[in-house]
């Protein structure tokens, strides 16, 4: 696990999931710079990331569970 990874998230996942969709639909508008266009890709697969660890990090403490409980 990187440091980052260990690190907690600065956005809930709502948030992050939220904004991630407001980026999807200005690149879907279209009418954007090419610059601003690959800010937003960018700023897209920073969000991406930042809600698959918060979805990982969910399924790690599930199965962290499930497994205490078989114990």
């Amino acid at each position: 696990m990187t440091t980052e990874q260990k690190t907690p998230p600065k956005m809930s996942y709502e948030q992050a999931r939220e904004e991630l969709g407001r980026v999807v639909e200005r690149l879907e508008a279209g009418g954007t710079s090419l610059e601003e266009s690959l800010a937003l890709w960018e700023r897209g697969e920073e969000l991406a990331a930042l809600c698959q660890r918060w979805l990982d990090g969910a399924r790690a403490k599930l199965d962290a569970a499930r497994e205490a409980r078989t114990q």
